[in-house]
């Protein structure tokens, strides 16, 4: 495998909304430069980025899968990216990684809901991007509608660089704007194109597409502005740098088409990439801090002193776990010694390679600006910063948001209880996203991730790689319980049972917070009627007791407890005393100050044609849904709403059925709320049974 310099690597980033053809659009690359011997499909499983056994069968991205492209003496890294609004925090997660991004938008229905959450992460890291309009030879498949979509979404500074030869069926080239020549193709063909003439019924759309092109090119610098007043046009050398200018400047998106089933524009593609994409070099620095925590920036360049970012983990059965990484500074050898700076150890890097799909390709040395992988790291997990122990930097790991939606997960038998622990363990330093915990109440063992199918993926996979069965019960949905009135109580316990009794006797103020205030405690105490060394008894025996909740068993929060007096006993009184006595004021407290649940509520985005919109606005009522809005989008629209999310745990399901499978939503948390009285009363009446061991009444 040959070594490529970082002025010669472009990390691209391939993203868009699920189905829009990210795999089958790499897979044509890969194909069109010679670096597989057949065209990999996603139906048939062949795909290079798609390996892994649920994607194969479910036929969709799960984790971004990279690869790599030479052409044009440049080496072209492809990070594979999930389309499916449950797995985009993986996609958020190795966006990182990439120094650019091809956004895809289907050719036939336009703008998507993911699309635009991840033109949101593009613009998070900074990233020169351009659009890709695929599919263009699918039925109703329309470049200029498609074109509409995107400048209603992301503004005039998305600019067609490419006008498609035919529609649909017949779509079969594409004229290059900037050099104004037109190339064809054939189906099934290598996806290199013929040049040829432009059709005369192309020629006048295609030269105001130019004009178009040429103008927002000349905007972005005076010296080009004066010269197309003066000329009418650009120079060629000018256009060219002005394009590449404005690409990494981001004040120009340049919209390219494409059929990569048919690999159709793929060469094009390949030519943009290596042309007008930057490399890693161009970013100059990366933002880091210090061991302290002070800001510092390091210079890409092969010349700084090592270091690397771990943005990716796999856990491979054969070859343990294994650390994608992307070389931020100086260059990396072949079993090279390094620094974990989070956790101040050392690592041996050996056998370090680059990926072509799940086929790692050995190489000697990886310069700035690459990515690489390395298996059987002892401590380095996905967001650790390694480099050279004399020159320490920590570069930030990627926030992602909490779960949404949490399962209960139990063994299916005993031998399965001895080996789930280890199993989940893997499957968690590879999901980062996910979250494994045991409910403190419930004593159940809980995964939370982002929906049902991504932890349906984690079952599946427990059994086929570890062979470790597991059992799935119903959701949890995390209530919280709070107080809407105030509270002035004291709470005494006294025991004497022969020698030292116990005794302990605190009055305290309960009051409400805001939501979102969690808990506060406040104390108030003067002249010693407490001493110092048991508050903070009574303040552990107040938390134990709001974590175990007062109407229903759910963490009490959004509450102030001030203690403002109390008395002691000399021999009597002890720590467990005073402990004892804050739970009694406790409870005493939440019997006076109105108790009432709290419910999740989810920003909830639900996007489908323009026809279902009725029924889709109704059923978010029926959902106690507060519609928050809607938007146009093309053909199809885009209704915003808040949503408790005890309702919306069979939404993905439903909204299937409802729209015929051309619906998709995104979810996330937004705040919690007062649950309605009636809908409190069955919460509070389950839990009870729950914990009686008994099953809740049935409704009606």
């Amino acid at each position: 495998m040959k070594v490529y310099q970082g002025k010669d690597i472009r990390n691209i980033g391939v993203v868009g909304h699920g189905d829009c053809g990210k795999t089958t659009l790499v897979s044509a690359m890969l194909y069109t430069a010679g670096m597989t011997q057949r065209l990999g499909r996603v139906d048939d499983g062949t795909t290079t980025t798609d390996y892994d056994d649920e994607e194969i069968e479910r036929k969709v991205s799960i984790s971004t899968g990279l690869a790599y492209a030479e052409w044009n003496k440049a080496k072209l890294n492809l990070l594979d990216t999930p389309g499916y609004n449950i797995f985009i925090n993986d996609t958020q997660l190795n966006l990182v990684a990439a120094d650019s991004a091809l956004v895809l938008v289907d050719g036939v229905a336009g703008v998507e809901v993911v699309t635009e959450k991840v033109w949101e992460f593009s613009n998070r890291y900074n990233l020169p991007r351009a659009l890709v309009v695929n599919k263009l030879d699918r039925e109703r498949a329309s470049f200029d509608r498609s074109v509409a979509s995107i400048q209603e979404v992301f503004g005039r500074a998305a600019v067609p660089m490419q006008w498609p030869l035919g529609e649909e069926k017949g779509f079969h080239g594409a004229v290059d704007l900037v050099t104004m020549k037109a190339y064809t193709y054939s189906n099934g063909g290598t996806g290199k194109g013929q040049p040829a003439e432009i059709p005369a019924d192309v020629a006048a759309a295609a030269g105001a597409a130019r004009d178009k092109l040429v103008e927002m090119i000349a905007e972005t610098n005076d010296a080009f502005m004066e010269e197309f007043f003066d000329k009418g046009t650009l120079a060629p050398e000018h256009l060219v740098e002005g394009l590449r200018e404005s690409v990494l400047a981001r004040r120009i998106f340049p919209i390219l088409c494409a059929s990569a089933t048919n690999l159709t524009g793929i060469d094009l593609l390949l030519n943009f990439g290596t042309e007008f994409l930057p490399n890693p070099l161009a970013r100059g620095t990366v933002a880091g801090t210090t061991l302290a925590g002070e800001p510092v920036e390091r210079g890409i360049t092969d010349a700084a002193p090592v270091s690397l970012f771990v943005f990716k983990t796999m856990a491979d059965i054969f070859a343990g776990r294994v650390s994608y990484f992307k070389v931020c500074s100086g260059v990396l050898v072949n079993d090279a010694n390094l620094t974990n700076f989070g956790k101040s150890s050392s690592e041996r890097l050996a056998h370090i390679s680059v990926m072509q799909g799940k086929a790692p390709a050995a190489v000697p040395e990886i310069h700035a600006g690459d990515i690489g992988t390395v298996a059987k790291l002892k401590d380095t997990l996905t967001g650790d910063t390694l480099g050279d122990k004399q020159a320490p930097i920590l570069y930030p790991p990627v926030k992602l948001p909490e779960p949404a939606i949490s399962f209960a997960i139990a063994p299916a038998s005993r031998g399965d209880e001895d080996k789930l622990g280890s199993a989940l363990h893997r499957i968690l330093e590879e999901d980062s996203s996910l979250r494994f915990y045991r409910d403190p109440q419930t004593k159940e063992f809980l995964l939370g991730g982002a929906g049902q199918q991504q932890v349906e993926v984690v079952v599946s996979r427990l059994k086929r790689r570890y062979n470790v069965e597991v059992h799935l019960k119903a959701p949890k949905v995390p209530y919280r319980e709070t107080i809407r009135g105030t509270a002035d109580v004291q709470g005494r316990h006294k025991k004497q049972t022969g020698g030292h009794g116990q005794f302990g006797d605190c009055k305290i103020k309960m009051e409400p917070l805001p939501r979102g205030g969690q808990f506060e405690f406040v104390n108030d105490i003067f002249g010693g009627s407490i001493p110092k060394n048991y508050i903070p008894a009574v303040e552990k025996g107040i938390i134990e007791s709001a974590q175990r909740g007062y109407l229903a068993g759910f963490p009490v929060v959004d509450i102030r407890v001030t203690l403002y007096d109390g008395s002691y006993h000399d021999v009597d009184s002890s720590e467990m005393a005073f402990k004892i006595a804050g739970s009694l004021a406790f409870k005493k407290a939440m019997e006076l100050a109105k108790p009432c649940l709290l419910e999740p509520i989810m920003n909830v985005e639900v996007y489908a044609p323009e026809a279902y919109a009725g029924d889709l606005i109704g059923d978010l009522n029926g959902r106690r849904g507060r519609i928050q809005g809607m938007d146009s989008r093309g053909t199809a629209r885009v209704i915003k709403a808040q949503v408790p999310m005890s309702e919306m745990l069979t939404y993905a399901s439903d909204l299937t059925s409802v729209t015929q499978g051309r619906g998709s939503f995104s979810m996330e948390f937004s705040h919690y709320d007062l649950v309605p009285q009636q809908t409190s009363e069955k919460i509070i009446a389950a839990a009870k049974a729950e914990r009686a061991g008994v099953e809740a009444p049935e409704e009606g």
